[in-house]
C-alpha cells in the first residue's frame, strides 16, 4: 500500500511557471496589466473567438454574463442539476428561477431535447455544461436560441483544450466560460475566463469586472488611470491580477502536452476497469473529436460492484488514494431541498442515479505509472466484486 497520499487532483506548476510570477511580483506591477492583456490575447489565438476576459474565478464570469443579459425576477435559467452549484446560486441570487433539466446517464451532459421542452414564455437564458472534459451537443441548442433569442452561456469550465465534431474548438464559437481553479487543465492559481464572438458583450463585462469603468487600472499603452475615467454603470471588482495571469500565460501553452498525458492515463484507466464489476467510467459524447479529460469519473454501483459510492472513496482514502464528486446535484443540496418552490424541474432520474454514485478518481498530468497502478490496486482491494471475476 502507498505510504504517501495520492490527490484526485494536482496542477503541474513548472520552474518556469514559478520564475514568471516572481518575475511579476518584481516588476512593481501585480494587479491586472499587460500581463492580463498578453494572456487574454493568447487565448483568443489559441481559441479563435473574438473577445476573451480573464477574471478572478469562472464563478465570477458567470455572475458577470447573468448581469450582463440583465437576468433578474420573474426570469427562468435552464440548466442541469449536474453542475456545481454556483450557477443555479447565481441565478437565484439575481432573482430567477433556475430550471433543472435531467441529463444521459452515461455522459451527464443535458440533451437538446431536454433543454427545448424546457423552454418557457420566461426563459431568458441558458446554460448547458460541457462535462468532464467532454463536448455537449450544442448545435441544436443554438438553433433554438437563435430562433427564441434567448441568450445561451455555454459552461465550458471543464473544457478547455476540448474539440467538437468537425474541429470547432469549444469556445471559438458564441459564448463561453472556462475555469482556471487549481484543478482544471490549466491553472492561474484562481481565475476564470468569458470568451465570446460578441464584442459588445466582452467590452461591457470587461467593464462589469472592474467597478463599471470606462477603463481599467492598466490601459495598453500606458500605466495608470486616465484622470477622466468614470463609472458607466455600477459594477463589481473581480479582475485577474498579472500575478495569476502570468501563470495561466505559461499554462497555455503546455495545454496539449498535459491533454495528451491525461488522455494517456484516460486509456489505461478504461481498459483496466473493464474487468471491475460495478466501477463503469462515463461514455463519451457523439459530438467530442478531442477530449480534454479534466475528470475521470466512474459511478460505483452497490448492486454489481458489492460497495456504495462512499464505501469505496473511504476505502480508497484508507489506503491513500484520493477522491472526490463533481458533483453533487445542485437540487440535493440543503437550502434547495428546503426551498422546493426556489426552483422547478420535471424528471431528474438519470441525475439522481449518477448522484450517488459517481465518484472521480486521480487524474492529472504528473501522475506517474506507478501511480495509476496503486489506483487500480486499490480499488481492486475495496471493490467485493472483483473476487467472483476470472482473470
Amino acid at each position: 500500500m502507498r505510504t504517501e497520499f495520492l490527490p484526485f487532483a494536482k496542477p503541474s506548476i513548472s520552474e518556469e511557471d514559478v520564475a514568471a510570477v516572481l518575475e511579476t511580483l518584481r516588476s512593481g506591477w501585480i494587479t491586472t496589466g499587460a500581463k492580463c492583456a498578453a494572456f487574454e490575447e493568447a487565448l483568443c489565438d489559441r481559441l479563435g473567438c473574438k473577445t476573451a476576459v480573464a477574471v478572478t474565478s469562472g464563478t465570477a464570469a458567470m455572475q458577470l454574463a447573468l448581469h450582463a443579459i440583465d437576468i433578474g425576477p420573474g426570469d427562468e435559467v435552464i440548466t442541469p442539476s449536474m453542475t456545481w452549484v454556483s450557477t443555479p446560486n447565481l441565478i437565484t441570487m439575481r432573482g430567477a428561477t433556475p430550471v433543472f433539466v435531467d441529463v444521459d446517464r452515461d455522459t451527464l451532459m443535458a440533451s437538446p431535447d431536454a433543454v427545448a421542452s424546457a423552454v418557457t414564455d420566461r426563459t431568458r437564458a441558458i446554460i448547458p455544461v460541457d462535462y468532464a472534459g467532454a463536448a455537449l451537443d450544442l448545435q441544436p441548442m443554438r438553433t433554438l436560441s437563435s430562433e427564441r433569442g434567448i441568450p445561451l452561456i455555454e459552461d465550458a469550465a471543464h473544457a478547455i483544450g476540448t474539440v467538437r465534431a468537425a474541429g470547432e474548438v469549444v469556445g471559438s464559437q458564441g459564448t463561453a466560460i472556462f475555469s482556471l481553479h487549481p484543478i482544471k487543465t490549466i491553472t492561474s492559481g484562481e481565475g476564470g475566463v468569458l470568451v465570446s464572438d460578441d464584442e459588445e458583450l466582452g467590452n461591457r463585462i470587461r467593464r462589469l469586472r472592474f467597478h463599471g469603468l470606462g477603463v481599467d487600472a492598466w490601459q495598453r499603452g500606458q500605466q495608470g488611470r486616465a484622470p477622466q475615467a468614470e463609472v458607466i454603470e455600477p459594477g463589481y471588482k473581480c479582475n485577474l491580477p498579472d500575478m495569476n495571469a502570468v501563470l495561466g500565460l505559461k499554462q497555455l501553452k503546455r495545454l496539449d502536452a498535459f491533454i495528451e498525458r491525461r488522455t494517456e492515463l484516460a486509456m489505461r484507466y478504461r481498459e483496466q476497469l473493464a474487468d471491475i464489476p460495478g466501477v463503469t467510467p462515463l461514455s463519451d459524447s457523439a459530438e467530442t473529436q478531442r477530449h480534454s479529460w479534466h475528470l475521470f469519473i466512474v459511478r460505483v454501483d452497490p448492486d454489481t460492484s458489492g460497495i456504495d459510492r462512499d464505501g469505496f472513496m473511504e476505502g480508497l482514502k484508507a489506503r491513500n488514494i484520493g477522491t472526490g464528486i463533481h458533483f453533487r446535484a445542485a437540487h440535493s443540496h440543503a437550502w434547495y431541498r428546503n426551498n422546493g418552490d426556489m426552483w422547478r424541474a420535471d424528471d431528474l432520474s438519470n441525475t439522481e442515479w449518477n448522484n450517488d454514485r459517481i465518484c472521480s478518481i486521480p487524474l492529472f498530468p504528473d501522475m506517474t505509472d506507478a501511480d495509476q497502478c496503486d489506483v487500480m490496486d486499490a480499488i481492486r482491494a475495496v471493490v467485493p466484486a472483483v473476487e467472483g471475476v476470472q482473470t
